[in-house]
């Protein structure tokens, strides 16, 4: 019989964090759920310590507190769920965010941009169009003026 226990949380092409990493709180949710909502707990909180994870390198942990360091509580990183009615929905959502928030974060900066002129046409094109406008502002006003 196979196994149904997830071998864990695949971020990206080169990190993946172990299930027994992971750790997850249920409590009741507000929300959706008519009467449901005051028997069944629904809303899922999932945590992972970065600190003391072994599934990331050091630049990597680096990488994720300095990005996330306002999100962290303790070297802990949690993430709540409650907007569907089955916990087990919420667990699939809290799952894909805490993995798109940890590619985010190790995902490599934008290059710089790099400053430009506006090329000599853009400019002349530019002045014209101005010219145009003041002519065409002055021939409205009233004689005299």
């Amino acid at each position: 019989m196979p196994s149904t226990e997830r071998p864990g949380l695949r971020v990206n092409g080169r990190l993946t964090i172990p299930e027994a990493e992971l750790k997850w709180r249920f409590s009741r949710s507000s929300g959706p759920g008519g009467q449901g909502v005051n028997t069944t707990d629904s809303r899922v909180e999932l945590g992972w310590d970065v600190s003391s994870s072994a599934a990331v390198t050091d630049a990597q942990r680096a990488l994720i507190e300095q990005r996330l360091g306002s999100r962290l509580v303790g070297g802990v990183l949690t993430i709540a769920a409650s907007e569907h009615r089955a916990q087990l929905r919420n667990r699939e959502a809290a799952r894909a965010r805490l993995a798109a928030l940890v590619a985010d974060a190790l995902r490599p900066p934008a290059p710089t941009r790099r400053k430009t002129k506006p090329s000599r046409g853009s400019q002349e094109r530019r002045l014209s169009a101005k010219k145009r406008r003041t002519d065409v502002k002055r021939l409205r006003r009233p004689p005299g003026e």
